[in-house]
């Protein structure tokens, strides 16, 4: 009974430094480029997109489509990078505190 107890102690521990990790994911921004920096989107931890810088010389009426690809690919590339960073602090925060049992994939959680 004791060990049970132990256990559900160490739960609510990892459950805590989870809620920690996931409110700190707002502070954590990752920076992403397309078009060689003509776009640059800033994303943060919890993937909002905080901002995007476009260069002046894509305002042009011809340039319409490639920018919105620009866009695009500078947002998503920002947005794949974010979720790369928020997973590994999310596991940096939980280090040694859960064992190593073959087939728990907490990665939902995260």
């Amino acid at each position: 009974m004791m060990d049970m107890m132990k256990m559900l102690g160490k739960v609510k521990e990892v459950q805590a430094k989870i809620k920690e990790a996931q409110e700190n994911l707002g502070n954590l921004t990752v920076k992403a480029d397309a078009g060689g920096g003509m776009v640059t989107a800033t994303v943060n931890g919890k993937k909002q997109l905080l901002n995007l810088d476009i260069d002046e010389s894509l305002f042009g009426p011809d340039d319409r489509d490639m920018l919105k690809d620009l866009i695009v690919a500078a947002v998503n590339k920002a947005m794949e990078e974010a979720d790369v960073l928020a997973k590994e602090e999310m596991r940096k925060s939980t280090a040694g505190m859960l064992p190593n049992i073959p087939g728990l994939d907490l990665s939902g959680m995260m």
